[in-house]
């Protein structure tokens, strides 16, 4: 349908925010009434109780899979690891080149094309989920003049993941924690990095290229870069006392609180409740209480300065503040974090690319404002 440049202008929406690109049963996100679906279920119905592995089995198929179906999609995950000595030396060469993790993990995701099958794209996503958890471990060893961990086949995506990154026998409670956060994390609509792999794979790109290319969105700071400094703000606070003369220094220079108010929820952010929960289990020693009981009192803190200096919006705790809380209670430092997120979201990717390949192109109209008739000479 051919739409005139006026027309154009009527229905312009900067950042396409409002326009409808995609038809999913993926994920649907209610931003009024702070609702997250995830594939029919929501959020905090799941989160806490499946595994990632049946998380994304729920995301590719459309169901639940069975005991006996979530067993053998395990194994085949495992099976689908592509880390041969050719792709650790890439990465290790990234390493040296002393890049940022989310760098090495795009670099990493990138060298998975070794060995692709592109007429078989979920070999490929297989590839993908079973393959970056064993990048960010590996790297984030080196980076730390740590030696590497090989991977263990008898362990699922979470366990593996903290048993590389330790060097030992990850805590079962370290294990639902992070099964938890993959799962919270896993979609969230049409989001930036997604809508990203869905235009490449629109093109009849492969896999690989789709799931990079959303990396490369998500490695920006408006997307997933932000966890890491909602948690600076409980490490500069330092102690209670502390918390109200620090946040009104911010709020009276208008910096934005991290880890408070979202784009889309006008309510409190659903996953922030699921995640909330799932850390609070991980801060079981004393030491580890108090830091809890900090953030807790600076949630509490910044909630009613925002009603004081910012009446008239609604901000509330996002996933940004407790995704920081939950991470750190692993143990897992700032810079893991974004790699972390790419882990779960990944899941996310691949199903949205799976159902984009049913679908035609994405490609937008732009509204032309350059200038007409110039001439060369």
């Amino acid at each position: 349908m051919l739409v005139s440049e006026q027309e154009k202008e009527k229905i312009y929406s900067p950042g396409l925010e409002g326009i409808p690109a995609a038809r999913t049963k993926l994920s649907q996100v209610d931003g009024k009434g702070g609702r997250l679906i995830i594939a029919g279920y929501p959020v905090e119905e799941f989160a806490g109780k499946a595994v990632f592995e049946e998380t994304i089995f729920t995301l590719w198929n459309d169901k639940r899979p069975k005991p006996t179906e979530t067993s053998l999609f395990s194994e085949e995950l495992r099976s689908s690891r592509r880390f041969s000595k050719v792709i650790r030396t890439i990465i290790e060469e990234a390493v040296y080149a002393n890049l940022p993790l989310i760098d090495i993990l795009r670099i990493g995701s990138a060298a998975l094309s070794l060995g692709s099958q592109k007429e078989d794209p979920k070999k490929d996503a297989m590839a993908v989920l079973s393959t970056f958890p064993l990048i960010v471990a590996w790297a984030f060893r080196l980076l730390k003049g740590q030696a590497p961990v090989l991977p263990r086949q008898d362990l699922d995506i979470a366990a593996n993941f903290l048993y590389m990154l330790n060097g030992n026998d990850p805590d079962p409670r370290s294990v639902r924690a992070l099964n938890t956060y993959l799962n919270t994390v896993c979609d969230h609509g049409l989001n930036a990095s997604t809508f990203a792999a869905r235009v490449i794979i629109s093109t009849q790109s492969d896999m690989i290229s789709a799931v990079t290319g959303g990396l490369g969105a998500l490695k920006g700071p408006l997307h997933g870069g932000a966890p890491g400094p909602a948690l600076d703000t409980v490490f500069e606070i330092g102690a209670k006392e502390n918390a109200e003369k620090v946040l009104r220094e911010k709020l009276k220079h208008n910096e934005r609180l991290m880890g408070f108010g979202h784009r889309i929820y006008k309510v409190r952010d659903p996953r922030a409740d699921v995640l909330a929960k799932a850390a609070k289990i991980l801060y079981d020693t004393d030491e580890k209480r108090e830091f809890y009981d900090l953030a807790m009192f600076v949630e509490k803190t910044a909630l009613e300065l925002l009603k004081e200096y910012k009446p008239d919006r609604v901000l509330q705790t996002n996933v940004e503040f407790y995704t920081a809380l939950l991470l750190h209670g692993l143990g897992f430092p700032t810079e893991i974090f974004t790699p972390v997120f790419a882990m779960g979201r990944a899941a996310g990717w691949t199903a949205h690319c799976f159902e984009q390949m049913q679908e035609r192109i994405l490609r937008p109209d732009a509204i032309y404002t350059g200038e007409d008739g110039k001439l060369w000479n």
